[in-house]
């Protein structure tokens, strides 16, 4: 069993079982009754489509017959049979049909039948069966194709066309259709009604036509699709237009006619209404400048724009036009466009350059180096960009040249020399790059200047003169001559005498270089004075050059000829030309001209001159004749003789070329011959002596195979000969001695190879392969053989011969003649007895020994064709599968031939397109073809075998090919409405809506062609049932999705299993679930009364639905505040008024409640509110505060989000909410939403006092008006508690203090500022020793005499005018140990003030001197008077009082110590007051009123420093915890405090008289303020305090207080 079928077994099994669990599961079961009418039964609800059991009846009665009969309606049994057998109890009612609802849709979607009784009642069992209706059916188009034409102008919203679509299906839920349109735009809507409305104004030259693709979708996305075109018409309602707004062109200057190219395009303007098209005229409306506007003409129907009158660029201000042109409708000249046509005149190279001068005549100094600048050539050239071209020098020059500026410079400064070129003539040429070219040339001289650039030169080196013993003084020795080549003073010459004339005996002339005889000079005997002098001769240059020379003066006396040596040494070369100076002898002659020279011996070979010079007669040869010659000469006066002798020795030159013997030698050479052998010598002679003798051999030729021995010139072999490669070889013997130059010679030497036996004869083909048929005759020539010898003579002869056969037989079969190598055949062939013969064959030289060559040859019997071809098969069964690629091999057909080669040479004969066979009977599918068994299944073909081309025998053989089935093709699916219409609508996996029914088919078979359809990937609300119903199984919104896009697979069970996709479109149905929706929530309009009119349009209200067709249409009405002023359109929602309001006075609002209402059923609506607002004077609306500003005022302290105040702003109108915001202190306030302004943290008037807000209200209008108040804060003071800067105060004082002596001075500070901030210091309880200022807190001395040695506690009160206070505690230390004649009084001639202001400092000086603790109690000026001012002579007095180890010392021992260091007492002072410082030590009472008792105030602050430390301490900390700081202007309200320095009182009161102290404290209130002595902290605290003299008061850097010492 193949696999195919055990499949198919599988499949029936499956199928079966299947059938069997669905026969044996019923819709209903019943029991009939047979015996009384029965009530009608109900059964199902089943799903349309259902195949199977009905209803499974039971309860019949034997042998009662059940019949099925129809109820009602007889078409309904055309869906079910009964299944009955009589005499059984049971029955089963089944489907024959698969059920149909919508066949069902007229008694609404139930089956009616009926079960009849066949006994005598016949009673009816009436069966109603429910079937629902599943969604099997796709929507269709009424048509495949619409179109309709529409205008651009066509009005908004309106509908431009109707598609239908039509769902069989009978229930609404699935044969409600949405639709939905591709591609999407704006400019259309489709409403699910089908209708097409145009939601914008169409533009023809945008889109002038529009293709559609509709798709009609039911619930679950069957659908259909249809092709919608709509035709946009033009309309006349656009303006021409240009292409561009901007032409540019350009145009050569000089030339008129049409613009050349334009860019970016020819001009060209058409209507704006591109269906229209309505052809335009141009014209030209205005050109810039104004005066070219005659240049410029337009073609009206082309737009070509041309130049009339040509243009010079030269004379243009500007070389751009622009030419503003129109185009204008020839039906509506009304309907223009303008654009503009900028030209560029193109400059024209018209103009030819010219240079600034037409000649340049310069000076140049000669040698002027390179790059010197000559001078500067201007070009020019009227052609737009100046002169552009090249600048050069005529001719062409090395002197000079010229660079692109026209800058001449030197080039080569070796030529500026004036001596040799005085001028330079030539000429510069300016050429344009461009063409025409044109140039301009310029004549140039150029004078070179003179520059002493030469030395003068000396006609000779060397000048020589003689005096002879007839010498004159005056005579002319000899004459130097100098020349300059340099012109003027450069080339004036002066001669003068360097050095050796120091003897005197010569002159110079100067300007003539004449050497003369000075004085006379004395000769000696036998001997010659040489008198060397050194000339120079200087030019007159500014710098001078010179040059020198060397004159020889020569003054011989008497003397006798001779020789200076007796023998001379030479030698010359042989074969020298006669005259050839052997050497020149040295001799003694005066004068030397006197005497005569004469060769004694070998005279026919030498001679001698006047001079000495000894020299050659004859030419010299020293190869034939002697090498060495003695010549004997003689000198003579004629009076006196000398002789000597030249030895001369001849040397050789090498004048002999080698040569030799035989200028040619032929030898012969055996080829066998060994390497190294000599084979002959080739030997040249030189008759040169020494290196010119020796020679040296060489070879050329030979291809490196010889060999020649340097010396002996041995020719010897080098390599291997053949003779068969090279017969000879020709060979230069080459012989050159060793002179310089060498000189050489050459010989040729042949050399031939002699031939032996030393090659083997070879066949010219080492096998020899024939095919002769096996009737060849006996006798015939087969073949002939050729062996060569490439030996010569008997060597090279070649004999032939069979030296085997195989197989053998007797006699041979073949024959091979020994001299022509012919192969014959001897005897006849059997191809069935052999096939094939092979002969060794032999080749024979003729050389000693013979040599021999092999060879073969194969000779093929041949047979001849008798027997025909066989198939192995008569009839060839073949399968294969479609998807066989082509040139596949299918079978082999087998076929046999027992002639030679069998059916190797054979063929086949067939007949067919798509298969084809190869000579080895390969049958395979053609390359270029393919097997489809869908189109053809099987094929037949009748083959013949032909064994040969020619006569060829055949056979026939049958081949039929089945083509199996392959799982080629993709499944396809079924025509699918585009688009499926579908209404939305709640859907479900449990409630889902059927849509379409998608059934794709597969031409292939088997499992090939089983198609599954499915979502190409999941969705939420769609999915398919196994039966290819397209399901809705989600929630569908119309308004939020119109269509979905599914795209679906089809897949085949085939393997490789093959898919198709598809796109399909589900449009949803609108429903009517959405309510109308106002563009705004409130409509509000104002109107003026003066331009109330009946019917005028105040506004439009405007609701939109996001349903579509009925569901989508409003009406709009009022529902609350109908107002008889107003009427309202329900269609448009235009609100008119309906008088013209003459009745009405006063500016009124009438508000109203608008309704809009779809007309879907139920219908829809919502609601807006509409506000008219009337006014009698003006429109003016908006948010407006009630008052421009506002003033809050606020008690500082008070806890955050205290209310401040509240701002108010109106709208204008009911409609409208306000909303508040804060600009600026944010940080501080905040605003709520009713306008009340409250705080966000506490606010402390000391720090801030008044705040500005700016206060923003906003409304709600669109856009917002928003207005702006500004609102003044002001922090109101709260009366807060003073504070003493510490509770607790130390000081010390005398018992002798006066009354009003200074003891501290205490400091407390309100915060509050005005009047809440003055504070009253008092004493809590009253004191008769002590006493406070009321105003500064002073306390002083009221009466301490009785106190010394004690204690006192003092609580000081500081109350502000609301009666709040603070306290301290002064405690007073009283001491007794000082009395008034311890205070010391000096003087000063400084003015007070001063004196004032360097208390501490004078303390200190004072100290430094006396060595004691100085403490000053007054300073005061001389008449008793505190002073400010300086005077003329100032005079101020100044008490203190001396301590040392805490007791004070007597003013008498302070003033002895005075005076004692007076001296150091004014220079310590100086320092502080200056050089003209004097000072007096004070004796006596210190004012007038010396019966009163003395105030001294010798109270001094005691400072604790450790106390004061802490105290100061606490009081800091406790000042920041107050969290209070100053402002920065209060502070500045206390800078006269701060400034408070040292002061002084002036107590003049009679101690006897306590009445005068009130007078005074009451008339010095002003001194009292001023009476502290402010002493620093860091000046003597240590000293004052371990004397217990000192006490500070204790200073906090925070409160400004100045405490004071007292006594």
């Amino acid at each position: 069993m193949d696999g195919l079928a055990l499949r198919r077994i599988c499949v029936a099994l499956v199928v079966s079982v299947w059938v069997d669990v669905v026969a044996g599961s019923a819709i209903g079961n019943t029991v009939i009754n047979c015996n009384a009418v029965s009530e009608i039964k109900t059964l199902g609800p089943v799903d349309e489509g259902y195949s199977g059991d009905v209803e499974q009846v039971t309860g019949i009665e034997p042998g009662t017959i059940v019949t099925l009969e129809y109820d009602l309606f007889p078409d309904h049994l055309q869906f079910l049979e009964l299944s009955f057998t009589p005499g059984e109890t049971t029955a089963t009612i089944r489907t024959k049909t698969p059920l149909d609802a919508d066949f069902l849709a007229t008694t609404d979607r139930t089956l009616y039948y009926a079960l009849v009784c066949g006994n005598a009642n016949k009673y009816r069992n009436a069966r109603r069966l429910k079937v629902n209706d599943i969604n099997d059916n796709s929507p269709v188009f009424d048509e495949k194709f619409y179109s309709t034409s529409v205008s651009e102008i066509h009005s908004v919203n309106a509908e431009v066309l109707r598609v239908r679509a039509v769902d069989a299906d009978s229930s609404p839920e699935f044969s409600l259709l949405t639709y939905s349109y591709e591609p999407q735009t704006e400019d259309f809507s489709l409403t699910n009604s089908g209708a097409f409305l145009l939601m914008r104004r169409l533009n023809y030259n945008v889109v002038s036509k529009y293709n559609f693709i509709v798709t009609a979708r039911d619930k679950d996305g069957r659908n259909d699709t249809t092709s919608v075109e709509i035709t946009v018409d033009d309309f006349d309602n656009l303006n021409p237009y240009f292409s561009h707004s901007l032409y540019q062109a350009v145009i050569p200057e000089n030339q008129n006619g049409a613009l050349g190219e334009i860019t970016p395009e020819a001009i060209k303007a058409q209507d704006g209404d591109t269906g229209i098209n309505v052809t335009v005229t141009y014209s030209i409306t205005s050109v810039s400048p104004a005066k070219y506007r005659t240049s410029f003409d337009i073609n009206s129907a082309t737009g070509v724009l041309s130049v009339v009158t040509s243009f010079d660029r030269e004379e243009m201000d500007s070389s751009s036009i622009s030419v503003n042109i129109r185009a204008a409708q020839t039906d509506d000249s009304l309907k223009t466009a303008d654009a503009v046509v900028s030209v560029t005149v193109e400059d024209v190279n018209d103009n030819a350059p010219e240079f600034d001068q037409s000649d340049y005549t310069v000076s140049l100094l000669e040698n002027s180096p390179a790059e010197t600048v000559v001078f500067k050539a201007v070009v020019t050239d009227l052609d737009q960009g100046g002169f552009v071209g090249t600048l050069q020098i005529l001719p062409e020059t090395t002197f000079f040249s010229i660079s692109s500026d026209g800058t001449v410079r030197v080039m080569n400064p070796e030529v500026l020399d004036r001596e040799v070129t005085e001028k330079f003539v030539f000429q510069i040429e300016a050429k344009e790059t461009n063409e025409p070219k044109h140039s301009a040339t310029a004549q140039v001289a150029i004078n070179l200047l003179d520059e002493n650039d030469n030395s003068p030169i000396f006609s000779s080196s060397k000048y020589e003169g003689s005096v002879f013993g007839n010498q004159t003084v005056g005579m002319l020795v000899v004459k130097v001559e100098a020349e300059d080549a340099d012109a003027g003073r450069n080339g004036e010459i002066q001669y003068s005498i360097e050095f050796g004339n120091s003897d005197g005996y010569f002159s110079l002339n100067s300007s003539t270089g004449e050497i003369r005889l000075a004085k006379t000079i004395p000769l000696e005997e036998n001997r010659v004075l040489e008198f060397p002098l050194y000339i120079t001769a200087r030019d007159g240059g500014s710098i001078s050059r010179s040059a020198s020379a060397q004159v020889f003066v020569r003054a011989p006396g008497n003397s006798k000829p001779q020789f200076v040596q007796k023998l001379y040494q030479a030698a010359v070369q042989e074969e020298q030309d006669p005259g050839t100076l052997v050497l020149k002898v040295s001799f003694l002659a005066i004068p030397p001209d006197s005497v005569t020279f004469e060769v004694i011996k070998e005279a026919d070979k030498f001679s001698i001159s006047p001079a000495g010079e000894v020299k050659t007669k004859v030419k010299l040869d020293g190869d034939e004749a002697p090498h060495n010659y003695s010549v004997e000469i003689s000198i003579s006066d004629g009076v006196t003789r000398d002789t000597a002798v030249v030895e001369v020795q001849v040397t050789d030159i090498n004048d002999n070329s080698p040569v030799f013997a035989s200028s040619s030698v032929t030898k012969p050479v055996p080829e066998d011959a060994e390497v190294g052998s000599n084979i002959t010598q080739v030997p040249a002679t030189d008759k040169d002596s020494g290196f010119n003798k020796e020679i040296r051999y060489s070879l050329r030729g030979g291809e490196g195979r010889f060999f020649i021995d340097p010396v002996s010139g041995m020719v010897s072999l080098a390599a291997e000969l053949d003779r068969e490669t090279t017969a000879e070889y020709e060979l230069l013997v080459v012989a050159e001695d060793q002179g310089r130059p060498a000189r050489s010679a050459t010989a040729t030497l042949l050399l031939q190879v002699t031939d032996i036996n030393d090659n083997v004869p070879k066949f010219s083909e080492p096998q020899y392969q024939l095919e002769v048929l096996e009737t060849e005759p006996v006798g015939t020539s087969l073949l002939t053989l050729s062996a060569e010898d490439p030996d010569e003579g008997v060597n090279g002869r070649v004999t032939y011969s069979i030296s085997q056969q195989s197989p053998s037989s007797e006699p041979s079969v073949f024959e091979l003649e020994a001299s022509s190598g012919i192969l014959k055949l001897v005897q006849p062939l059997n191809y069935s007895e052999v096939k094939v013969f092979t002969l060794s064959v032999q080749a024979s030289d003729g050389g000693t020994p013979s040599l021999v060559g092999n060879g073969s040859v194969v000779v093929k019997v041949k047979d001849v064709n008798n027997n025909p071809p066989k198939f192995s098969q008569e009839i060839y069964n073949v399968a294969v599968f479609e998807n066989l690629a082509g040139g596949a091999s299918i079978l082999t057909l087998e076929v046999t031939d027992i002639d030679e080669g069998g059916f190797s040479n054979g063929h086949f004969l067939y007949t067919s397109d798509i298969f084809e066979i190869n000579k080895q009977g390969v049958v395979s599918l053609k390359r270029d073809t393919a097997l489809d068994r869908e189109t053809q299944d099987s094929y037949m073909l009748q083959v013949v075998a032909v064994d040969q081309a020619t006569d060829g025998l055949s056979a026939t053989a049958q081949l039929n090919i089945a083509v199996l089935d392959y799982n080629d093709n993709t499944p396809q699916f079924p025509a699918i409405p585009y688009p499926l219409h579908f209404p939305e609508g709640e859907y479900s996996k449990e409630k889902p809506g059927e849509i379409f029914t998608i059934l794709p088919t597969d031409a292939d078979i088997g499992l090939n062609g089983k198609v599954t359809v499915s979502l190409m990937s999941p969705h939420p609300f769609f999915s398919f049932r196994e039966d290819g119903m397209l399901l809705a199984v989600g929630s569908l919104d119309r308004e939020s999705t119109e269509m979905y896009d599914l795209v679906l697979k089809a897949s085949d069970n085939g393997s490789p299993q093959r898919e198709n996709i598809t796109t399909i479109r589900v449009s949803l149905t609108d429903v009517n679930d959405n309510r109308p929706e106002f563009s705004s929530s409130i409509y509000e309009r104002s109107i003026l009364l003066k331009d109330a009119e009946e019917g005028k349009l105040l506004l439009t209200l405007s609701a939109t639905d996001r349903d579509i067709g009925n569901n989508s249409l409003i009406t709009y009405s009022f529902s609350e505040g109908d107002s008889s002023f107003l009427a309202l359109n329900h269609q448009t929602g235009e609100v008119t008024l309906t008088s013209d309001l003459a009745d009405v006075t006063k500016d009124i609002t009438l508000l109203l409640m608008a309704v809009a209402t779809d007309h879907g059923s139920p219908p829809l609506n919502s609601t807006a509110r509409v506000a008219v607002n009337i006014r009698v004077v003006s429109l003016e609306d908006g948010v407006a505060f009630q008052r421009a500003s506002y003033n809050f005022s606020l008690p500082e302290n008070q806890l955050k989000g205290e209310t401040v105040g509240r701002v108010h702003a109106s709208s204008g109108s009911d409609l409208y909410e306000i909303s508040y915001g804060l600009l600026t202190h944010t940080d501080v306030f905040s605003i709520t939403s009713d306008g009340a302004i409250l705080t966000t943290e506490e606010l402390d008037k000391e720090e801030q006092e008044w705040y500005i807000l700016e206060v923003e209200a906003v409304d709600t209008r669109i856009p917002p008006t928003s207005a702006l108040a500004l609102v003044r804060i002001q922090v109101e003071d709260v009366n807060e508690s003073p504070m003493f800067s510490s509770e607790d105060y130390e000081a010390l004082v005398f018992s002798i203090a006066p009354y009003k002596t200074p003891v501290i001075q205490v400091k407390a500070v309100d915060h509050d500022v005005g009047d809440n901030s003055a504070l009253v210091y008092s004493l809590s309880a009253d004191s008769s020793s002590f006493d406070v200022e009321p105003s500064s807190g002073l306390v002083y001395v009221v009466s301490a005499a009785d106190l010394g040695g004690q204690t006192v506690t003092l609580e000081v009160k500081a109350t502000d005018p609301k009666g709040l206070h603070a306290k301290a505690t002064i405690k007073v230390i009283v001491q007794d140990s000082a009395s008034s004649s311890d205070v010391t009084i000096i003087s000063l001639n400084q003015p007070a003030n001063f004196v004032e202001r360097k208390v501490p400092e004078l303390e200190k000086s004072l100290g430094k001197v006396l060595g004691w603790v100085v403490n000053i109690i007054q300073v005061w000026s001389s008449d008793g008077e505190e002073t400010r001012t300086l005077r003329a002579s100032p005079r101020t007095l100044v008490s203190f009082v001396a301590i040392d180890g805490g007791k004070a010392i007597s003013a008498e021992e302070v003033t002895k110590r005075l005076q004692s260091e007076s001296a150091d007492v004014k220079a310590e002072l100086a320092l502080l007051f200056g050089d003209g410082l004097h000072f007096d030590v004070e004796t006596g009472s210190p004012s007038s009123t010396s019966n009163q008792a003395l105030v001294i105030a010798l109270g001094v602050l005691l400072a604790l420093s450790l106390v004061g430390l802490i105290v100061a301490v606490v009081f800091v900390v406790r000042f920041k915890k107050s969290g209070k700081q100053k402002d920065p202007d209060q502070e500045n309200l206390h800078i006269s405090r701060q400034a408070e320095g040292y002061t002084n009182y002036n107590y003049q009161m009679d101690s006897n008289t306590p009445q005068q102290s009130n007078v005074n404290r009451e008339s010095r209130a002003e001194d009292r303020e001023k009476a502290q002595w402010d002493r620093r902290a860091d000046e003597g605290t240590s000293n004052k305090a371990s004397n217990g003299m000192a006490l500070k008061g204790h200073i906090n850097s925070q409160s400004n207080e100045s405490h004071t010492s007292a006594l």
